[in-house]
């Protein structure tokens, strides 16, 4: 994909504590799938879409970790994320991307649309779902 295509800015979903200027990096665990070291680094044009990937890192987790959102910039070339797109979306309509260099950090954003309660309890069930799903696919 041309990268020049693409427009941000771009959000990263987490529950590391991050300075400005720091980078995330491919090479950790999947929050999905454990058992599973990820090769890219994943992101979003969409606030609200990193900050459900937060929530649910918190969520999966455990004990009382606080979700965060990054403001992010690409280091090198992305590509559309292949789990969400054409697989499951048509298209890229939830603006996911991926990429195997790392995101440079450039600011916290502490305001987005957090889930409800009931939106909480629906995801723990997917999630709970999923994780138990050993047929369950990461496109790595």
């Amino acid at each position: 994909m041309s990268n020049s295509v693409v427009q941000g800015p771009f959000f990263h979903g987490t529950i590391a504590k991050l300075s400005v200027g720091e980078f995330l990096t491919a090479g950790h665990r999947s929050n999905y799938r454990p058992e599973i070291v990820m090769n890219h680094i994943y992101f979003t044009a969409y606030l609200d879409g990193a900050g459900l990937a937060a929530e649910i890192a918190a969520e999966l987790a455990g004990g009382d970790p606080v979700p965060r959102v990054y403001e992010v910039e690409p280091t090198g070339e992305f590509e559309d994320d292949p789990n969400v797109t054409d697989k499951k979306f048509p298209g890229n309509p939830t603006r996911s991307y991926r990429s195997t260099s790392p995101l440079r950090v450039l600011r916290e954003i502490t305001e987005w649309t957090r889930l409800t309660p009931e939106q909480l309890q629906t995801w723990r069930e997917r999630l709970s779902a999923l994780r138990s799903d050993d047929t369950a696919e990461i496109l790595n």
